[in-house]
């Protein structure tokens, strides 16, 4: 009679569509498209758009957070939460970058996709070890080629950047503006031009 119980309650308790596309962001190795999930579930994209926006807003204030990257999502740990975590997981403090390293990563982020030319001619400087260092820490990648003499390497940002920073997209980024940079620099007497 408890077998036959427990089979009519667990039949009872059945997941709504929020709960489903939470369990597979839970499972996906790497970031998933709304078409992926919706394929796997059997519904539209625009509804698993809307089951995602949901959580969203469920996980504001708690440990985790969806994040997107190039029209995919995965949950990640909320950056709040990185202290602890290094901590509990005995992890030594994340490696810090230069200021080199994050000049290279603002120009990439901003402008990407883009050739290492193009960011040496906004440095002033050869990047050719900086972009080598953030290749091997995954915070940008090779995209391609482009069109042109040479065909350069073009690099953009990653999802692993996005963590690295706290972010949950590109879209955060505080707005570039460079007249105020400009107006600065004149102001100083310097006459470079951004």
């Amino acid at each position: 009679m408890t077998e036959q119980k427990t089979s009519e309650t667990q039949e009872k308790i059945s997941l709504n569509l929020t709960a489903q596309v939470e369990a597979l962001l839970f499972v996906a190795p790497e970031p998933v498209s709304p078409h992926q999930m919706g394929t796997a579930l059997e519904v539209t994209s625009h509804r698993v758009k809307k089951c995602l926006d949901e959580l969203g807003e469920h996980y504001v204030g708690r440990g985790i957070r969806l994040q997107w990257y190039d029209g995919k999502v995965q949950i990640t740990s909320a950056p709040e939460a990185a202290q602890t975590i290094e901590n509990f997981l005995n992890l030594e403090a994340t490696s810090t970058l230069s200021h080199a390293a994050l000049e290279t990563l603002s120009i990439i982020a901003y402008q990407q996709p883009v050739t290492r030319p193009q960011i040496d001619a906004i440095r002033g400087v050869n990047s050719d070890g900086v972009i080598r260092g953030l290749l091997s820490k995954g915070l940008v990648e090779d995209v391609g080629r482009a069109e042109g003499p040479g065909r350069p390497i073009l690099y953009s940002a990653t999802a692993e950047l996005l963590k690295h920073f706290g972010l949950t997209s590109l879209e955060e980024l505080p707005p570039l503006n460079l007249e105020e940079v400009s107006v600065e620099e004149s102001n100083n007497g310097n006459n470079h031009i951004l």
